[in-house]
C-alpha cells in the first residue's frame, strides 16, 4: 500500500463517528423479521425511541444548570473553608462564563468534525475534572481551574443538545423536544439550590459529576444523529440511525430522501467570508441578532443565578436558602409551562 493510500484510509477513519452507532440495533434490524416481539416491539414507535435519547442527551443541560447554580448555595462555606475575599469569589463564579465561552466558540467545529455523540462525550471529560477539582480543592487555584473546565464543557454542550435533539426528532415533535434543553437547565439550577441545602460544597461538587458519569455511557446506546451521518457521507449508518429512531416497521424513505436533498442542498452553498459583512444589508439582521443576545446578558440573569443566595441574605430575608429554592423552582415552573 502506498503512502498515499494509507493517508487517504486514516482520513476516511477520522470521518467516523467518535462513538459509532453500535451493533445493537443493526441486529434487531437484520432479523426484525423473526424478533418483532424482542427489542423492535420496544421502540416501535418513533416517539418512544427519539424521546429516549432525547433524555439521555438532557443530562448535559441538567449538568450547565448545576454549574450556574452551584456557586450561589456555596459562597459562605467556601469563602469561610478557603478564606476567600468576595472579590476572589466573584471571580470563581464568572470563571465558568469564561470557559463557555471558549467551549462554544470550538463547540461548532468538534460536533462537525467528530459528531455530535463524540462532542459530547469531549464535554463531559472536563465537566468531570472540574468538579473534582472543586471537591478537593485546597486553594483558589484549583477552584478557578475546575470552574473554568466546566464553563468550557457546558459551552460545547449547549451547542451540541440543541442541535442533536432538533436532527433526530420528528417534525411534528421537534417543537415540544427543543424546549427540553431549557427545561434541563433550570431542573440543574433547582437541584443545585436544592442539594446545597444538605450537602456542604465539597460534597455537592461531587454530586455535580453524576449528570456526566451517567451521560457517558448512555451516548453508547443512542444513535448518532441521521443528518451528522447523511453530511459524511455515511448513507448505511445513516439509514440505520434514522430506522432505530423511528421504529424498526416504520418506512423511512420519504425522510430519507428528504434528508438527502437537504444534506446536497446545504453543501452547495456558498461560504459566508468576512468580506461579506461589509455588505450593508448584512449590518441591520447582524446588529439586530447581536444586539439580542448582548441585552439577554445586560439583563443580569446570570448574576442574579449565582448569587441568588447572597442576594436574599443582603435583603434582609432570614430564610435565603429556601427563597434561592423558590427561584429555581419557579425557573423550572415557568418553563415547562411555556
Amino acid at each position: 500500500m502506498s503512502f498515499r493510500e494509507e493517508g487517504e484510509n486514516e482520513r476516511a477513519d477520522l470521518k467516523k463517528p467518535f462513538l459509532h452507532t453500535g451493533s445493537w440495533y443493526r441486529m434487531g434490524m437484520g432479523s426484525r423479521q423473526s424478533s418483532l416481539m424482542g427489542s423492535a416491539q420496544a421502540i416501535r414507535d418513533s416517539s418512544i425511541s427519539v424521546l429516549a435519547c432525547v433524555l439521555i442527551v438532557a443530562l448535559g443541560p441538567i449538568q450547565f444548570g448545576f454549574t450556574c447554580g452551584y456557586s450561589s448555595p456555596t459562597q459562605s462555606a467556601i469563602t469561610q473553608d478557603l478564606e476567600l475575599t468576595v472579590s476572589q469569589f466573584s471571580l470563581f463564579g464568572s470563571l465558568s462564563n469564561v470557559g463557555a465561552m471558549v467551549g462554544a466558540i470550538a463547540s461548532g467545529q468538534i460536533a462537525e468534525y467528530i459528531g455530535r455523540k463524540g462532542s459530547l462525550m469531549i464535554a463531559a471529560i472536563p465537566n468531570i475534572i472540574g468538579w473534582l477539582s472543586i471537591s478537593f480543592a485546597r486553594d483558589v487555584s484549583f477552584l478557578y481551574m475546575g470552574r473554568l473546565l466546566e464553563g468550557f464543557g457546558v459551552g460545547i454542550i449547549s451547542y451540541t443538545v440543541p442541535v442533536y435533539i432538533a436532527e433526530i426528532a420528528p417534525q411534528n415533535l421537534r417543537g415540544a423536544l427543543g424546549s427540553v434543553n431549557q427545561l434541563s437547565v433550570t431542573i440543574g439550577i433547582m437541584l443545585s439550590y436544592l442539594l446545597g441545602l444538605f450537602v456542604n460544597w465539597r460534597w455537592l461538587a461531587v454530586l455535580g459529576i453524576l449528570p456526566c458519569l451517567i451521560l457517558i455511557p448512555g451516548l453508547f446506546f443512542i444513535p448518532e444523529s441521521p443528518r451528522w451521518l447523511a453530511k459524511m457521507g455515511m448513507t448505511e449508518d445513516f439509514e440505520a440511525s434514522l430506522q432505530v429512531l423511528r421504529g424498526f416497521e416504520a418506512d423511512i424513505s420519504l425522510e430519507v430522501n428528504d434528508i438527502k436533498r437537504s444534506v446536497a442542498s446545504t453543501s452547495r452553498r456558498t461560504a459566508i467570508r468576512f468580506a461579506d459583512f461589509k455588505l450593508r444589508r448584512y449590518w441591520l439582521p447582524l446588529m439586530i441578532g447581536i444586539g439580542l443576545l448582548v441585552f439577554q446578558q445586560l439583563s443580569g440573569i446570570n448574576g442574579v443565578i449565582f448569587y441568588s443566595n447572597n442576594i436574599f441574605e443582603s435583603a434582609g430575608i432570614s430564610s435565603s436558602h429556601v427563597a434561592t429554592v423558590g427561584v429555581g423552582t419557579i425557573q423550572v415552573k415557568t418553563r415547562k409551562n411555556i
